[in-house]
């Protein structure tokens, strides 16, 4: 992965003993001065103990570190859990001589199982000793559970005379549904933003990238995304324009670290957008783009490379929206297999079932009723899906 710098920031991974054959699974995110901090969380409400930490402490909007660890979710572990949380954030504050309440806590990994604190305890001095302006790689490779491959994504943008940097890394493979934040993903940027502006801008950029992505159609429980400035490039966000500038790069990194996600999801071999357009409304829409996207039936055919477009008729008539079967119009990237509710016959469904071959591809289906619309962002489900979730423990 390429090397990128926020100024101010330093990062570190490294292996304490959580994941086996020595993998890093404890990351760490400091910043020189304390940072504003933006989050948001699962919706499930079943919450691990780091999620219930981090709601209340980010309430003050300030942070100057994060810890995390991969391999243990640290969830269902009762007030034990709290105080395993409480403790990863207290050792990583000493270490690093700041406050506890400015550190912020995430796990990942299994449900169910106390935290080693032991491990943790034993490796934070190495974690602190590690950081290094570009050890963001470190921390992406850290927090990984299925994932095959890190996450990471930067970009710049100009307020005024100033560029300002944004880093993004997440981990995601699995229990990926559309129902915030769906996975773990820490964002560093070195612009000057009040916390109500980045929490405005991180509400936008996420319903617009992680709120419209589906694996599984499941949800975890430790879901987790964070944002922290700390202003250290001079630029600052004083206007509607510098938001603008702002939610510009934000929009884009999400979005790339969102696609990232399900192409590299667990046993994904296509990345699909499913586009809906000519609905009475953009919330009909969102129901016809959802109803498909999480549809078993719909993604098994994706990964049969089976142009059944009946799945995805009835998946539309099912959604709840507004429509009639006679109007609609569905076709694979540019080859229109359905046309007014009908087959458009074999010779067409051989050149769809080209187009489903390809890595990644966009179904389109057009209501014909409105003028609203919306996305998508699926994939396949393939037999690896549920042998890597058959033995996820073991």
């Amino acid at each position: 992965m390429e090397n990128v710098a926020v100024k101010g920031f330093k990062a570190a991974g490294v292996a304490s003993g959580l994941k086996k054959r020595g993998k890093k699974d404890l990351g760490l995110i400091f910043s020189q001065v304390p940072a504003s901090v933006a989050g948001v969380f699962t919706s499930n409400l079943v919450r691990a103990a780091p999620v219930l930490l981090d709601m209340e402490r980010i309430k003050s909007g300030s942070c100057q570190a994060i810890i995390v660890n991969s391999g243990n979710a640290n969830c269902c572990t009762g007030g034990q859990g709290m105080r395993d949380a409480g403790t990863m954030a207290r050792l990583a504050a000493s270490e690093l001589g700041i406050s506890e309440e400015l550190v912020l806590v995430a796990s990942t990994g299994v449900i169910g199982e106390p935290l080693p604190m032991e491990k943790i305890e034993a490796a934070v001095p190495d974690l602190v000793r590690s950081l290094q302006p570009e050890g963001i790689s470190d921390l992406a490779m850290s927090i990984m559970t299925t994932d095959t491959v890190p996450k990471m994504v930067s970009g710049q943008g100009l307020l005024e005379d100033k560029t300002f940097t944004v880093i993004g890394v997440a981990k995601g493979a699995g229990m990926i549904r559309p129902d915030m934040a769906t996975m773990l993903c820490f964002v560093c940027t070195d612009v000057e933003a009040a916390p109500e502006i980045l929490k405005e801008a991180l509400v936008k950029a996420a319903d617009r990238s992680f709120n419209r992505i589906t694996i599984d159609g499941d949800t975890s429980t430790n879901d987790t995304v964070l944002v922290m400035a700390n202003g250290m490039s001079g630029a600052v966000i004083q206007s509607l324009a510098h938001k603008n500038i702002f939610q510009k790069v934000l929009d884009e990194i999400f979005l790339a670290l969102a696609k990232q996600l399900v192409r590299g999801g667990e046993g994904v071999t296509k990345l699909v957008e499913i586009v809906v357009r000519g609905a009475l409304s953009d919330s009909d829409a969102r129901k016809v783009a959802d109803t498909v996207a999480h549809s078993p039936l719909v993604k098994t055919a994706f990964f049969g490379e089976d142009a059944n477009w009946g799945r995805i008729m009835g998946a539309v008539g099912r959604a709840g929206a507004e429509v009639d079967p006679d109007n609609i119009d569905v076709y694979f990237d540019d080859v229109q297999m359905v046309k007014t509710g009908m087959g458009c016959g074999k010779a067409v469904e051989a050149e769809a079932t080209k187009v489903l071959m390809k890595p990644e591809f966009v179904v389109t289906i057009d209501l014909n009723m409105g003028r609203g619309s919306d996305s998508m962002f699926t994939c396949d489900f393939s037999v690896d899906y549920v042998r890597i979730n058959a033995d996820y423990r073991s």
